[in-house]
């Protein structure tokens, strides 16, 4: 499985997350308002502080997300890009060298 369509896929369920409950959240508020206990302002403040704190807190919660995959990986032994292309460089130098070694043989 493609590791950045992984972490893109717990992201998105992230964001679902956010977004239901958000909308959910308007949904009390506006109950709140039409049964007389909020006024549409207060409403509309507790709406922006909710949304204020959740979009917080799913920035943090995506900061963690992706620390956690990276330890993750890292404990499984998958191999961090900058390894795999220091590898890449290494086989490179290695092959021109043999190419060399094979060109000097046939000369």
């Amino acid at each position: 499985m493609d590791n950045n369509n992984w972490m893109q896929q717990l992201l998105m369920l992230g964001l679902g997350t956010t977004s239901l409950m958000a909308e959910k959240i308007k949904e009390v508020s506006d109950q709140l308002v039409q049964d007389g206990k909020l006024n549409p302002d207060q409403a509309k403040a507790v709406m922006d502080d909710v949304l204020k704190q959740m979009k917080s807190d799913q920035g943090n919660w995506e900061v963690n997300m992706q620390r956690q995959l990276r330890n993750m990986m890292q404990d499984i032994g998958v191999a961090r890009q900058s390894e795999v292309d220091e590898l890449r460089g290494r086989i490179d130098r290695l092959e021109r060298q043999v190419r060399d070694l094979e060109n000097k043989l046939w000369k």
